[in-house]
């Protein structure tokens, strides 16, 4: 079965930095798409950061120039970094990795960013 697990989170000061990390277990198969979203209490789930159609990028508008969503091997598409700098207090919220192997949609389990003013 696909999971997919997440590592990094935590609690920080605004203006701190945290990376997140999230790898693919369970398959042989690439993803196709694969990212992060985030949802705040009270929020709907948004895209935060994400390889789209392969070696695409989108950004939620909120997080341009201060998150970048990585791969540090690009022979392994499964594995992908979201580091996240300039952090704000409305960044907090639980963050959910994604990814879509072989048409089938695989979350994880999420992991709690908190960032206090």
């Amino acid at each position: 079965q696909v999971h997919l697990v997440e590592s990094g989170g935590g609690s920080v000061q605004a203006g701190g930095s945290l990376r997140l990390s999230c790898t693919t277990t369970g398959t042989i198969y690439s993803p196709t798409a694969m990212g992060w979203y985030r949802q705040a209490p009270g929020e709907q789930r948004e895209l935060v950061a994400g390889f789209i159609n392969g070696a695409n990028i989108k950004y939620a508008e909120s997080v341009k120039g201060r998150f970048r969503i990585y791969r540090d091997n690009p022979r392994n598409a499964g594995k992908v970094y979201l580091q996240m700098d300039s952090l704000r207090p409305e960044d907090t919220a639980l963050y959910y990795c994604y990814a879509k192997i072989r048409a089938t949609d695989v979350w994880g389990q999420g992991t709690q960013v908190t960032v206090s003013a």
